[in-house]
């Protein structure tokens, strides 16, 4: 009789990037990891990042004084003054998979002057544009600023790593991002349980850039849905980054590197999680090229899905993206872009 042995996801993959330093051996090692996490999982905890404790502190002590400001001053910088999509959502006002979020957050990207398409331009540079800052708080410029940087650098190395352990070019991409790449940080609150019971605190979704790091804290909540299609929890590990690779990743290797689901589960009562994505992203204009590998003859093709149609153009991607997670920006600002009912 043959005994199945059940697959555990207590933990995903951990990767240490700091191999990349120790040597030949310690780096071959490090690609093996992260092919297979990149390729069988789409999610990891990357250590050995580099990012100190110091930055860290710096980055949250900011975001905690934000969410700590009266209400008022929260809304004096409503995203939905904004036609870039930048500043405060209210707690239930973006909508995942058409249903609400129950967090509210803090939308920042790199700070540019505002563009405003012109007669035949495609209309995702509207993205590009101003941040908005509270007046009472002039260090969360600083610190969020200095963060999108920070983790930028990161993302940078990581991913030529991961191309490097699939055998594709480390710098294939590298054209695609520099000083006008559309980094997005958000500084998110979930408040608790809806007083509803309903307990979506982001539904299930993919990122659609290159990759994604999460700085959670330890009350957990995020969940990845793995092999077995079910969602698991992603328990928190001090110190550690949770990375997943975005839609254009897996388009950019036809399916051979996931893109992989998530959501995160509003946590009990009126408890508090505080969570700091940043989205690493290539420019707005950018056409992702399919990467030249030798693994693309397994690639099992991209996922389809009609709801959600991919573009190689990756503005256009965050546009629909935005379009849809932001009703009440959409009608203010970009109603000849709304499909008609």
């Amino acid at each position: 009789m043959t005994t199945h042995t059940a697959t555990s996801y207590d933990q995903l993959p951990i990767i240490d990037l700091s191999a990349a330093d120790r040597g030949p051996q310690a780096r071959a090692l490090l690609h093996a990891q992260l092919h297979s996490a990149a390729h069988d999982v789409g999610f990891f905890q990357l250590v050995g990042h580099g990012v100190t404790r110091a930055e860290t502190d710096a980055l949250l002590t900011a975001m905690r004084a934000f969410f700590a400001l009266p209400e008022a001053d929260r809304l004096a910088l409503d995203n939905v003054n904004s036609p870039h999509f930048r500043g405060y959502t209210r707690t239930g006002d973006e909508r995942t998979g058409g249903a609400r979020d129950w967090r509210d957050q803090l939308d920042i990207g790199a700070e540019r002057p505002a563009r405003v398409p012109g007669p035949g331009e495609p209309p995702y540079w509207w993205l590009q544009g101003p941040n908005q800052w509270p007046a009472a708080l002039p260090g969360l410029r600083t610190a969020a600023l200095a963060w999108i940087d920070r983790l930028g650098a990161v993302a940078h190395r990581l991913l030529r790593e991961l191309l490097t352990a699939i055998g594709a070019p480390a710098g294939f991409y590298d054209p695609l991002f520099g000083e006008h790449a559309h980094p997005h940080l958000k500084l998110v609150r979930y408040p608790g349980s809806a007083a509803d019971g309903a307990d979506q605190g982001v539904g299930a979704h993919k990122d659609y850039g290159f990759l994604t790091l999460l700085l959670q804290d330890t009350v957990g909540g995020l969940q990845v849905q793995r092999e077995d299609g079910r969602f698991h929890d992603v328990p928190p590990l001090p110190g550690a980054f949770v990375v997943n690779l975005g839609e254009l990743l897996e388009v950019a290797t036809n399916g051979y590197l996931l893109a992989t689901n998530h959501r995160v589960v509003s946590p009990p009562g009126a408890t508090e999680r505080y969570s700091v994505p940043f989205f690493y992203n290539p420019r707005l204009d950018a056409r992702i090229a399919p990467l030249p590998f030798p693994y693309a003859a397994e690639a099992p093709g991209v996922t389809t899905d009609p709801a959600n149609p991919l573009y190689a153009e990756y503005g256009h991607n965050e546009l629909k993206g935005k379009l849809r997670a932001h009703p009440l920006v959409a009608e203010r600002h970009h109603g000849n872009l709304l499909t008609p009912a």
